[in-house]
């Protein structure tokens, strides 16, 4: 049995959002504030029993809200009768479980129907009125009485203010958990994949409010775990989240002798006991002289009780100190020991995680004295589901690879479990860390994404794309894709835009440029990937599906309209083309340079509405103008590095390279400067230059960018012209107003 997925409604930012989940670990990623917290809050709240708030409620739903309470306090309003206008307003949560027919036995209550033989079954969750009727009736008068006395006030001259409650949402933000509750229902398995969800099947009402008791074992590690400074005064909040305070509950709950005790605890009971004789019998001893002067002072009397002295010792109360739990610092020396609390916030967080996964398991498993108490289950639940919520908090980036690879493993690591498959174990894990995400499968990553508001949604809202059918074909562009991302850009997943650069020089500079030049791009999360024109396509499917703003930089890459397509200086009106993929046939479609070369720029930037709205643009080299020997001159250049050199043609003319142990035949920095100031026509010193960086080498264009970031200031540079346009467009799309 699992959790094939979930439908949430009306929770926050989850308006609507479906996400499906895998068998073992699901991954939450997204750039923040795109819902993946109100994702895991939903969990906790509708399977784990967690408080809900008025603010749970998506908040573009409360107009609708008030309108039904400005109709209950209309004179003449008939008292509701059912739920009917609540059923699209109210936080919901479908749950839909893939269940085998021999586990019929665990879900013999939300079974819609005797025919069912395995497969699907789903049940709704949903925050409802408990009782509609007395609902209006409490809003009415308490509505009715807070106008009254308004009414009265005016006619004082008092200053006029608005009591409570102002509207039906003001009288249930304080009122909630006596008025609303869980109410779950059987869905019909034939719409589990209908968008939008089938209606609330009222006549399917369940008898209890949370049908999945018994069924789900649900466990939780929160984002904030409490790790402190050693050295706080403050001894509530240094003991929150101890280790020794974890041990000393796995200690209660699984080990302590004292609680229904078996023949192997007698031992050490035993041993326990003699302690406190001998101890009592010490103290007896010590406080006797105390006693006695005591005694001499006429107290106890001859009806007053005499005073004794008589301990309890409890095993439990050895874990009740700061250095119940050390760390040896020595392997040679065992007295070089520290207190836990010394310990650094990384590994108090991992040790901590860890240490609660093994407990929730053995939890589960029942093990040692949590199968004896009275409060366990008799059957264990079929379904273990646990969320973790950022574990990477302190953690640096190979321990939270570590953690990613051994987690799932650990809430495993029990020998029933490993001899019996049909118990399940789900783990549900929300990141911003790139590191965790490269080591998941992307078939097991779910993207949220965040919506802007729209006509039919005053605020922002989130959707999850799954993002299994991407990545999981077996295609020579889906593994490209897979490979790429797990060993670059993981964080694509996280940022709020995406710019794609051929090469390493721009993928080192465009970051100077947009610093220097960009303030209000320079503050949001942009992922910059470095990949050439002729794979940056294969992204395409991928950018599709994240509906991520992207600015893609190419390069023109003039050349022949014949034959290979041999690479060709840039001229006009030669016939030439370009041979980037990208423009020819990904983003433009057109291959005839001089129509390139004078394209506008909204022909550049295209915009695509499925399944989400996004905008992406190309940019690639634009003529440039230059002053040669006092006569305006265009200019063309067919790469990053040509065209800079053009952007700046006084900086690079003027510029005195340093002499270095390489001389001058590899650095392609001085070998510019030496064909800008030849005495040659331009033509030459424009051929010379294409031909000294088309045969440069990769390296050679890497080195080209770390020479001038070292001889110039990068905020001295003028941006090629494409580039700047292109991040100026990239920049207005992401300010708030504009989405």
């Amino acid at each position: 049995m699992n959790i094939s997925s979930i439908y949430v409604r009306n929770f926050r930012k989850l308006q609507q959002c479906h996400i499906d989940f895998s068998k073992s670990t699901t991954l939450f990623v997204g750039a923040n504030n795109s819902g993946k917290t109100s994702a895991m809050d939903a969990l906790g709240k509708f399977l784990a029993g967690r408080g809900f708030v008025f603010n749970d409620f998506t908040i573009s739903n409360r107009s609708a809200i008030n309108a039904i309470g400005e109709e209950w306090v209309a004179e003449k309003c008939k008292m509701p009768e059912d739920l009917a206008k609540w059923d699209n307003l109210v936080p919901m949560m479908d749950v839909w479980l893939e269940v085998e027919h021999s586990e019929i036995h665990y879900v013999a209550s939300i079974i819609p129907t005797l025919k069912w033989r395995g497969g699907k079954l789903g049940v709704r969750l949903a925050f409802q009125p408990k009782d509609i009727s007395k609902l209006f009736a409490e809003y009415r008068e308490a509505y009715s009485a807070a106008r009254t006395t308004e009414a009265i006030g005016r006619g004082k001259d008092a200053v006029h203010i608005n009591l409570y409650p102002k509207d039906l949402c003001d009288f249930l933000d304080k009122k909630l958990t006596t008025h609303f509750s869980i109410k779950s229902y059987v869905l019909d398995p034939k719409q589990s994949l209908a968008e939008p969800p089938q209606s609330t099947p009222y006549s399917m009402e369940c008898f209890t409010d949370n049908p999945l008791k018994g069924i789900i074992k649900i466990d939780m590690i929160d984002a904030q775990r409490g790790f402190s400074d050693p050295d706080s005064s403050d001894e509530n909040e240094r003991s929150r989240k101890q280790l020794s305070g974890q041990m000393r509950s796995y200690y209660d709950k699984h080990l302590d002798p004292e609680k229904l005790p078996t023949s192997e605890d007698l031992e050490i009971l035993e041993v326990t006991e003699q302690a406190r004789g001998v101890f009592d019998k010490n103290l007896s001893d010590k406080f006797a002289p105390a006693i006695s002067e005591l005694e001499g002072l006429g107290y106890p009397g001859v009806t007053d009780p005499k005073i004794t002295i008589t301990t309890k010792v409890s095993t439990s109360e050895t874990l009740k100190h700061d250095s119940a739990v050390q760390y040896a610092l020595s392997k040679n020396d065992e007295t070089l020991k520290l207190p836990e609390k010394y310990n650094g916030l990384g590994y108090q967080n991992l040790i901590s995680m860890v240490f609660d996964l093994m407990s929730f398991r053995d939890s589960w498993m029942r093990v040692g004295k949590a199968r004896q108490t009275q409060d366990a289950p008799d059957t264990i639940e079929p379904l273990h589901l646990v969320l973790v919520e950022e574990p990477e908090a302190h953690l640096h980036m190979q321990v939270q690879q570590v953690f990613i690879r051994k987690a799932y493993s650990v809430l495993r690591n029990h020998k029933f479990l490993k001899e019996n498959m049909n118990f399940a174990t789900q783990l549900v894990i929300s990141t911003h860390s790139s590191h965790i995400a490269r080591e998941t499968d992307f078939a097991d990553l779910r993207y949220f994404k965040r919506l802007p508001e729209c006509a039919n949604c005053n605020v922002a809202t989130a959707k999850v794309i799954n993002l299994s059918d991407v990545f999981g074909k077996e295609d020579e562009t889906d593994k490209f894709v897979t490979r790429y991302l797990q060993t670059t850009h993981c964080d694509l997943f996280f940022a709020d835009a995406a710019i794609l650069v051929e090469g390493s020089a721009e993928s080192m500079l465009v970051p100077h440029f947009i610093k220097e030049h960009y303030p209000e791009l320079h503050q949001r999360y942009i992922s910059i990937l470095s990949i050439s024109g002729r794979h940056s396509h294969r992204l395409s499917p991928l950018i599709d599906k994240l509906c991520l703003p992207t600015l893609v930089i190419s390069d023109l890459d003039s050349a022949e309209p014949s034959g290979h397509h041999k690479a060709v200086r840039p001229e006009r009106n030669k016939g030439l083309i370009s041979s980037n993929y990208a423009i020819t046939n990904w983003l433009i479609k057109e291959k005839d340079l001089d129509k390139l070369l004078d394209l506008g720029e909204k022909q550049k930037e295209s915009t695509c509405k499925i399944p989400y709205m996004y905008s992406i643009r190309i940019a690639y080299q634009t003529p440039v103008q230059i002053d040669f020997k006092g006569v305006p001159t265009e200019v063309l250049s067919s790469t990053f590095e040509d065209c800079m050199v053009y952007t700046n043609y006084k900086l690079f003319k003027d510029l005195k390279p340093e002499e270095d142990d390489a001389g001058d035949a590899g650095n392609l920095l001085k070998k510019v400067n030496a064909a800008l100031n030849a005495e040659k026509p331009f033509d030459d010193i424009h051929k010379q230059i294409y031909d000294e960086l088309r045969t440069g080498k990769t390296d050679q264009k890497a080195e080209f960018a770390l020479d001038l970031i070292y001889a110039i200031d990068p905020g001295k540079l003028t941006i090629p012209p494409y580039i700047a346009e292109g991040l100026e467009w990239l920049q207005t799309i992401l300010r708030p107003e504009e989405c």
